[in-house]
């Protein structure tokens, strides 16, 4: 589980964070994202187009604006999901992300989607 600080009322950053167009200002593994199926909603997909060239199959599978949204992807067998909760504070929000993945991914994950939140709580501040 990861926390992070956003500067922002979580309407704000919910909005963002579970847009897939805006994923590729704040998530470093992404190059771009493709084929993204209308506006955030439950069943919503779209595929990640990593750095490494990994197309995982996105799909937004829990949406309850603005409190939590979940996503899962595949990709040749391998799935993994990320939830993000949002809790109100005095100076904004926090998100919580939870990351459900396989080994070694699961020891992986936490470090690369702290940065990655930070990245999304600097750049929505502005």
């Amino acid at each position: 589980m990861v926390v992070v600080a956003f500067p922002v009322p979580r309407e704000v950053a919910f909005d963002y964070l579970v847009d897939p167009r805006n994923r590729a200002e704040w998530q470093s593994s992404l190059a771009r994202v493709a084929d993204v199926d209308g506006e955030p909603r439950v069943g919503q997909t779209w595929v990640d187009v990593t750095r490494p060239g990994l197309r995982p199959l996105m799909e937004t599978t829990e949406l309850d604006r603005p409190r939590r949204w979940t996503e899962r992807g595949t990709w040749h067998g391998i799935s993994a999901a990320l939830t993000l909760d949002f809790a109100e504070t005095a100076t904004g929000c926090e998100v919580t992300a939870t990351v459900d993945t396989v080994l070694p991914l699961r020891l992986l994950a936490p470090y690369a989607v702290r940065a990655d939140l930070r990245r999304a709580a600097s750049v929505i501040s502005q």
